[in-house]
């Protein structure tokens, strides 16, 4: 079972377009696939349907629209990714059934600080 949020892409129905709400913030997504070269591709949309983003490839293991600064980006970082870490790239074969496009939104546990909690000073 999956650590993280991911996106609910429904490969059998590819292209598929759906609505996602993230941060109070209602987005468009349409997941397609390119035959002739065969990788996925993700295009992005406001509730208006006004083109954000359109054919961002997803490479496993990198962020969707990683170095572009747009305010009208979703926040958090989405992450195509494989949590077992064994897929190589993103295939018909495992694409949502062990990769998936993840949030990144888990919080990190701070390190322990010494002394934290030690009663002697």
């Amino acid at each position: 079972m999956a650590i993280r949020e991911y996106l609910p892409v429904d490969i059998d129905d590819i292209p598929e377009r759906f609505d996602v709400d993230i941060e109070d913030e209602t987005f468009i997504f349409q997941v397609n696939y390119n035959m002739s070269q065969k990788y996925y591709t993700i295009d992005l949309y406001s509730s208006d349907e006004d083109p954000i983003m359109l054919g961002e490839k997803l490479v496993l293991n990198e962020s969707l629209w990683e170095g572009i600064y747009d305010e009208r980006l979703p926040a958090p970082t989405l992450i195509p990714m494989d949590e077992s870490g064994l897929a190589k790239a993103i295939t018909p074969d495992n694409f949502m059934k062990t990769v998936f496009i993840f949030f990144d939104n888990i919080v990190q546990d701070l390190e322990p600080t010494l002394g934290e909690g030690d009663s002697d000073g």
